[in-house]
């Protein structure tokens, strides 16, 4: 009797190492207080077809379960959230989804967080019709998606806001105000693709009020940094008024003595992780550090018109004391299967690495 039940005991080992390894591979906090922002990269090409779609809802599925277990309290997306802001008659090669398709798609995937986590999501090229040479207006359908109104959460956070390009007041210009479990004051802004001179000197006018002189401010925008770690100067697009990196770092970041971290996506070359990637630091004018750092994963997966980019998430963990930073990147579309959970970290050091906040 003996004998057998410790045969029964060594055929249970292999069914009980599986669900630890299964376990293992999620991510954990180092620290039990500490938070967590998520950023979710450049979502276009989940959206344009209809077969990618189901990566987008494995995405935030994951995100809603595991809210409490990281102490998620924060996401941050990318921008271009879709691939054309208002396109009719897709050929079915490009995208197979309309405008309106793609704007109800990527509603709904965050519809999935809306009243349990809140989030800040930039404006794109793509989600203005604005591709290289383009001679079209900067037009959105964002404000009709993306109301104030959307996620409770959000609307008990917003502060401030202003007129998009199309003079209508939208949340691409916007920032909400957090406070971290320790008390300790964020402010959360995001600014349109290319901002205008005069977001920018709102921006600037925001940041500047003495009520927010104390937050730790970071900005979301589309195009910041290129995968060389360098800010961007120009771009080929026929805009008049607009600003990319090395002009938003001048105008607005390096003044301000509170903007602490520059979030962005917008670039990326067919399954080459590190072209999707960008990391700096540089001082400000009151001497402080400014960590700017790109993340997208849009052509992972098989490029532009591969499964939308792999399922790949960066999980940014705050540590108690509020400055410092552990960055991870991970996917759980290949944490999902024993077949490719494998693949669902990426170790390299511009995806794993830590860094300091004021």
């Amino acid at each position: 009797m003996v004998k057998q039940f410790v045969l029964w005991l060594f055929m249970l080992v292999p069914f009980f190492a599986g669900f630890a390894q299964t376990d293992s591979i999620q991510p954990v906090l180092s620290d039990p207080n500490a938070w967590t922002v998520v950023v979710l990269p450049d979502p276009q090409n989940y959206v344009k077809f209809k077969r990618n779609q189901p990566l987008l809802d494995i995405m935030m599925n994951w995100i809603a379960g595991n809210q409490e277990r990281l102490h998620i309290k924060m996401v941050l997306c990318t921008g271009d959230l879709v691939e054309h802001n208002n396109i009719t008659n897709p050929d079915g090669k490009k995208m197979d989804q309309t405008g309106l398709q793609q704007w109800e798609t990527i509603a709904a995937a965050f519809g999935k967080i809306d009243g349990r986590i809140p989030y800040v999501a930039a404006a794109g090229n793509h989600d203005y019709n604005i591709f290289s040479y383009t001679h079209e207006p900067k037009h959105t359908n964002y404000p009709k998606y993306f109301t104030p109104d959307k996620n409770p959460l959000n609307k008990q956070m917003l502060r401030e806001y202003t007129n998009n390009p199309d003079n209508t007041p939208s949340l691409e210009n916007s920032c909400l105000e957090f406070t971290s479990p320790q008390g300790k004051p964020f402010l959360f802004m995001t600014v349109e693709f290319a901002p205008r001179d005069t977001i920018l000197q709102w921006a600037k006018k925001v940041v500047a009020q003495p009520k927010y002189k104390n937050h730790t401010v970071v900005l979301l925008t589309h195009a910041f940094l290129n995968y060389k770690n360098e800010q961007t100067a120009t771009a080929r697009y026929d805009l008049k008024d607009a600003n990319y990196g090395q002009a938003i770092w001048q105008k607005l970041v390096k003044p301000a003595g509170n903007i602490q971290m520059v979030i962005s996506g917008h670039i990326g070359e067919k399954d080459d992780a590190r072209k999707h990637v960008g990391f700096r630091t540089d001082k400000n004018d009151a001497g402080k550090n400014v960590q700017q750092m790109t993340f997208n994963a849009q052509a992972m997966g098989g490029g532009h018109y591969g499964n939308g980019g792999d399922g790949w998430l960066r999980i940014l963990e705050f540590s108690p004391n509020g400055k410092a930073v552990q960055v991870k990147t991970f996917s759980p579309f290949f944490a999902m299967s024993p077949s490719t959970k494998h693949l669902a970290w990426r170790r390299e050091s511009f995806d794993e690495f830590s860094f300091e906040l004021n």
